[in-house]
């Protein structure tokens, strides 16, 4: 895992981006989304992980107050089973960490039982259900919350 990097996500990285949230998702972004995200929204950081120059994932949240709503996080699918997604998250968190962040939130479908699990190693614990929240589906999704220590292994 030692070469992988997490950097700040940049306008030109979107083409990739896409390419990578279409392959991930039933309702995927729209490059307009992203672009407002990244241009207009102060409360949001986006990050990709690179690995040997090669955008293979990427995450964003929000950082509002002292807490972070993860907004999406996705892995290019022949990276997936790898824990590449894992240690962008732990990167991430760090980061948050760093800059005083306290705890993290996101929503995870019920039956992606592997985010859940990932999620889970990282700390989340589920707090709740959003009844119906996929409008794609009418999935249901589950809330999990973290409280951030100041020590996180990013390895």
């Amino acid at each position: 895992m030692n070469n992988g990097i997490v950097r700040p996500m940049k306008i030109n990285d979107l083409q990739v981006i896409l390419e990578i949230e279409r392959d991930s998702f039933a309702t995927p972004w729209s490059m307009q989304a992203f672009k407002a995200e990244l241009i207009d929204n102060e409360y949001a950081r986006y990050y990709c992980l690179e690995l040997d120059g090669q955008t293979i994932g990427y995450m964003g949240l929000w950082f509002i107050l002292d807490e972070g709503h993860i907004t999406n996080i996705a892995i290019t699918p022949s990276y997936r089973g790898q824990h590449w997604g894992e240690f962008l998250m732990r990167n991430v968190m760090k980061k948050m960490v760093d800059a005083g962040m306290e705890r993290m939130t996101l929503e995870v479908r019920a039956s992606n039982s592997p985010a859940q699990s990932l999620y889970s190693r990282l700390g989340f614990t589920t707090a709740g259900v959003r009844k119906g929240y996929y409008a794609d589906s009418g999935e249901d999704a589950w809330i999990m919350w973290a409280e951030l220590r100041r020590e996180v292994n990013v390895t």
